[in-house]
């Protein structure tokens, strides 16, 4: 099937799938979607991203983590997963979004993106925005939607950034991972609007390290007055984390009483309670039905 029909499909009207919009009706709380995202590759943001995934869904979240990473998908690499079927099927109309979802830790569900395919780096906006709304689908069983992006500033990465509620800037003390992050955010503000960043310091020794390293952002944000930047918290480098990537699991798994363990939960907590949209923001976003269907007071 070509991708144009495919996108046709998933662009079909809401209202043609009368229990799907009953669902939403009945209950239009907006699910919450998180993009974690680097400027530089190499600090942490895919083992963020899982974990963060793990902590959520202990705390009684229906978690998916949709692996952005277009072409050069890891998700399932990190933990071990086998792939059958990924969103290159999807795009090319062999099946559905629902179909890729393989189980992960604690009862994530992760929708895994091929590596090592060329074509899905040279998508055009409607193959973007078509698996955007691709994933309205799953709205009636998903409570928050973690996205790991790509680093640097690909298509796909300002893409899915703009169509989230909440983008956390992974971010190490490096000269490079703050100048990117910086440049990441006043791109993202002059192309797209986006006014609001949550930056999550990596791979500090402890909290006032990451603190400072934050307050290091900070300054240099301080010029860009439409940018507004709230510190997320600190996750500590941890010889555990690495022990875990080659085992293949989640630090939360197979070392729940690490430091880095601690923080990520601790970061899970936070990431709960942070506001959900009140409506649409007037672009492609995910799971735009629930928003339109209801919502919650936006704020800070």
């Amino acid at each position: 099937m070509a991708l144009s029909q495919a996108l046709k499909g998933w662009q079909a009207p809401l209202s043609q799938d009368s229990e799907r919009t009953t669902t939403i009706m009945i209950n239009p709380r907006p699910v919450q979607v998180i993009a974690v995202s680097s400027a530089k590759g190499g600090v942490g943001k895919s083992n963020v991203c899982i974990n963060l995934a793990i902590a959520m869904a202990e705390r009684g979240h229906r978690v998916v983590v949709f692996d952005a990473g277009m072409g050069l998908g890891n998700v399932d690499i990190l933990l071990g997963l086998t792939v059958r079927q990924t969103l290159s099927d999807v795009l090319a109309g062999r099946c559905r979004l629902e179909d890729i979802l393989i189980p992960g830790p604690s009862g994530i569900r992760i929708a895994p993106a091929p590596c090592g395919d060329p074509a899905m780096t040279r998508l055009g906006p409607a193959a973007y925005a078509g698996v955007i709304h691709a994933f309205s689908h799953l709205a009636d069983q998903t409570d928050v939607l973690l996205i790991d992006t790509s680093s640097g500033m690909s298509d796909s990465l300002l893409a899915f950034l703009q169509a989230a509620q909440e983008i956390l800037l992974v971010v190490s003390d490096e000269p490079a991972a703050i100048a990117g992050s910086c440049a990441l955010m006043r791109l993202m503000n002059s192309e797209y609007g986006a006014n609001r960043f949550r930056v999550l310091a990596s791979q500090v020794r402890n909290g006032h390290e990451g603190q400072l390293l934050f307050d290091k952002l900070a300054r240099v944000t301080a010029r860009l007055t439409d940018i507004g930047i709230r510190y997320a918290g600190a996750i500590p480098y941890d010889d555990a984390v690495r022990k875990a990537v080659q085992r293949q699991k989640a630090v939360l798994e197979v070392y729940p009483g690490s430091r880095a363990s601690v923080a990520l939960r601790a970061l899970a907590e936070k990431a709960e309670n942070w506001p959900l949209p009140a409506g649409p923001g007037g672009h492609v976003e995910f799971f735009l039905e629930r928003l339109v269907g209801g919502g919650q007071t936006p704020g800070i």
